[in-house]
Order: C-alpha cells, then sequence, then structure tokens
C-alpha cells in the first residue's frame, strides 16, 4: 500500500523518516515528481532501479537543500559557483567530479568519477531534503519508458503498491526535467535540455557545447559499449574459476579463484545491484594486487534487478575500444 502523505509539517516529517530508514518516495519539485532515496544508502537507490524497472543503471540526480552543502560531495569550480549563483535553486543540473571521501553510494553515480546534483526551487522538497539531513537521489517517479509524472495521480497511476508513500506536493511548475550540465571537463556541455535554456547557460558561461541525447545519455549517463569498464578484462557467466581469477560471485561460489567478492549469498538482485559497483572496484584493486588475469563473473538470472546488472557486466565485458 502507497501513503499520501499531506502537504504540511507532519506529511514532510513522516515521508523523511521513511527516506532515512531506506524506503522510497516519491516528492514533488518544481519540475516533475521524483522518485526519492536516501543517495548515500545503496539498498535504497537499488529499491529505485526495481520501482522503475529501469533496465540499466544509469546516474541518478542527488537532491541538496542549498549549494553549500552539494559543493560538500563533488568538486566546484569557478564556472560552476557561477552557475549554482545564477540558476539555483533552480531546474538545473550540474556534473562535476566527486569528492574522494563523497559519501553517496557509488550505485546512484553508476559507478562515475562524477555526481550530479541539483538544489530544487520548490517548499517542501527543501523542506524534505532538509528534514532527512542527507542528499536525495531522485529521478522522475514513472517506470521506466513512461512519460514524466507532474501530479500524485500521476504517480500513483504507475507507481501505486510499488514505493512506500508519495508527498502530495501540488502540480509542478515547470512541468519537464531539469537541464543537465556537465562541467565535469574542460568545456561545458549541455546533456539534456530543459528548464534552464541553453541560452541562458551561454549568458553566463559563455560557449556550451552540446550532445546527442537519448534514454542512455553520458555522465547521465553513458553510451559508450564499453563505458566504465575496470581495468581487468572481464569474464561473464563463468561456473568455473581459474586460480588467478577475481571472482565476483552471486550465490555460492564454485572453488578457485585468487580473490573473491559476493554481491549477494542468498541471490537477492536488490543486494547485488547495491554491492556491483563496490564489488566491481574492489576486485580491480585486489586482482591487480594479486595478479589476477582477469575477473569471472558468475550468472545472474535475469529477473528483479538481474537485466540492469547484467546490462552493466556487459558493458564492462565489451572490448576495450582504445
Amino acid at each position: 500500500m502507497t501513503q499520501i502523505l499531506a502537504a504540511d509539517k507532519a506529511g514532510v516529517s513522516h515521508a523523511a523518516a521513511l527516506l532515512r530508514s531506506g524506503a522510497v518516495v516519491a516528492f514533488g519539485t518544481e519540475t516533475v515528481y521524483g522518485l526519492g532515496a536516501d543517495a548515500t544508502n545503496a539498498e535504497a537507490v537499488a529499491a529505485i532501479f526495481h520501482a522503475k524497472q529501469r533496465p540499466r543503471f544509469n546516474p541518478l540526480i542527488c537532491h541538496y537543500g542549498s549549494a553549500r552543502r552539494a559543493f560538500e560531495h563533488v568538486i566546484a569550480d569557478q564556472r560552476a559557483l557561477r552557475v549554482a549563483a545564477a540558476f539555483w535553486p533552480g531546474p538545473l543540473t550540474l556534473v562535476l567530479p566527486r569528492r574522494p571521501q563523497c559519501p553517496v553510494a557509488l550505485l546512484t553515480g553508476a559507478g562515475l568519477d562524477t555526481l550530479a546534483v541539483r538544489v530544487p526551487r520548490h517548499a517542501l522538497a527543501l523542506a524534505l531534503i532538509e528534514a532527512v539531513d542527507r542528499p536525495i537521489a531522485a529521478p522522475s517517479a514513472n517506470r521506466s519508458g513512461q512519460v514524466s509524472p507532474t501530479s500524485v495521480r500521476h504517480v500513483m497511476d504507475g507507481l501505486a503498491g510499488r514505493i512506500a508513500a508519495v508527498l502530495e506536493c501540488g502540480p509542478c511548475e515547470v512541468g519537464i526535467e531539469s537541464t543537465v550540465l556537465d562541467l565535469s571537463g574542460t568545456v561545458p556541455v549541455l546533456l539534456r535540455p530543459g528548464g534552464i535554456t541553453a541560452e541562458d547557460l551561454q549568458a553566463c558561461l559563455g560557449p556550451v557545447g552540446h550532445t546527442a541525447v537519448s534514454g542512455a545519455a553520458p555522465r547521465s549517463p553513458g553510451l559508450m559499449l564499453s563505458h566504465y569498464a575496470p581495468r581487468l578484462p572481464v569474464r561473464l557467466n563463468a561456473d568455473t574459476m581459474a586460480d588467478d581469477e577475481a571472482v565476483l560471485a552471486f550465490g555460492p561460489p564454485p572453488p578457485g579463484g585468487c580473490c573473491r567478492f559476493q554481491l549477494s549469498a542468498s541471490g537477492d538482485s536488490i543486494e547485488a545491484a547495491a554491492r556491483l559497483f563496490e564489488g566491481l572496484r574492489s576486485l580491480d584493486a585486489d586482482g591487480a594486487r594479486l595478479g589476477a588475469s582477469r575477473i569471472a563473473v558468475m550468472s545472474i538470472p535475469k529477473i528483479g534487478l538481474g537485466p540492469a546488472i547484467n546490462d552493466r557486466l556487459q558493458r564492462a565485458a565489451a572490448p576495450r575500444t582504445g
């Protein structure tokens, strides 16, 4: 049963308690309704992908209560400070390098060295973020591939029974998603048009590049098949393990291997999704130290979040392109 929470102090307090406990809660912003979870809790973030039935792990936008709090987790250069001062709070997402000790779960950023951050321009959303006292990861609150929601009714149409609650925040003022601007490189790149126009950004920053936008865009998220691959080669659907292989296990592993990382001993796809990027990074480091020839990955069933996990692993195992 999905609760509908009133737009008052009690509703915000209840929504915040659910989010702190690891539940998934939809809430409104000035753009669209977002499907929120504690961005520092990998299992809560995995539950977002499960609720949306999203077939791959795209980076999620982290919502903060202020630019100061956002910039505690990402590295902001002068360009970021300038556009944040001009457009935050507001419908602009910035992609910036993660700080080394950033507490946001790796799954939130799809294992990347960058993070997409935003400060929404909505009083209830800001009150909720303040009450949670953690960044809230929130893609649009709809099933993957469906139209983005701008009301509680839209959210319930697609997600009733799949999430803990919806905080009633009224109709969305802007009604389209936030603009996504990548400032992680030397040239600003517009990844997704939205509530802030390219002309507005150019007036603030000067020339802004553009990239092709699709359902799987880079950084927010990636187009290249072998993008974000570990340094060690990856062997999929392994049912036997050589002594010089680093093993990414799902359920009881066969004998062999020089080191192991268990995604889920019980075969739970949500737990496995939450641990996937940590596992790949851990085996990449431990395997290199122990002289492993590659990472051997046990078969992941195509149920629950299995397809999304397999999509990421297939990209990791794709032939390198340079």
